[in-house]
């Protein structure tokens, strides 16, 4: 079992900038892939982000986003804290949402939705 831990949620105003962090526990690897989805009010669930990595070089480290994310957030983990972030900068109100780490050890489905594991989530309220 892997356990997900989102923090760094909150109140914030348009155009300024958040950082969420996911913590994971329990029988974790740094082979996980780990990424972030969100859902607004009214709205399915939507990817926002992942990031995995093959164990090798940190050059190895691979990142993807949605369009409407490109540029403005950034993902990151910390291996040896067993932590992914995401850097969320020039936020916008229709980045309101609650924001949900997943992990699984196939990438695709992380980006896909399909993951194994899910955190409890965060809420981002961006006003305007």
């Amino acid at each position: 079992q892997v356990h997900l831990v989102e923090s760094g949620g909150g109140l914030v105003q348009a155009g300024g900038s958040l950082k969420l962090s996911c913590a994971a526990s329990g029988r974790t690897g740094s082979s996980y892939a780990m990424g972030w989805f969100r859902q607004g009010p009214g709205k399915e669930r939507e990817f926002v982000a992942a990031i995995s990595w093959s164990g090798g070089s940190w050059s190895d480290t691979r990142t993807y986003y949605a369009d409407s994310v490109k540029g403005r957030f950034t993902a990151s983990r910390d291996n040896a804290k067993n932590t992914v972030y995401l850097q969320m900068n020039s936020l916008k109100p229709e980045d309101t949402a609650v924001y949900y780490c997943n992990a699984d050890s196939l990438r695709q489905q992380v980006v896909t939705g399909n993951a194994n594991y899910w955190g409890q989530g965060t809420q981002v309220t961006v006003s305007s």
